[in-house]
């Protein structure tokens, strides 16, 4: 386990990651972080874009079959 340390950032706070971390999860100076909470606590995963727009196609199919998926949930 790797272990890291918060930082004061001018008035914020930050971590520095270990580059290892960073190519494990693709990710690199600039890009978003996104934290999903679980009940053992936070997992946090690169953001990925084409999830973004995964879902907004998927929001746009349930929503023109919003019927159809609610006899089917039953």
């Amino acid at each position: 386990m790797l272990q890291v340390k918060l930082t004061a950032i001018g008035d914020t706070v930050g971590i520095v990651w270990p580059k290892e971390v960073l190519e494990k999860m693709n990710a690199d100076k600039g890009d978003s972080l996104c934290f999903l909470e679980s009940s053992e606590g936070f997992i946090l995963t690169a953001h990925r874009r084409d999830f973004d727009e995964q879902m907004h196609a998927a929001e746009k199919v349930l929503n023109k079959y919003r019927n159809a998926c609610r006899e089917l949930a039953k």
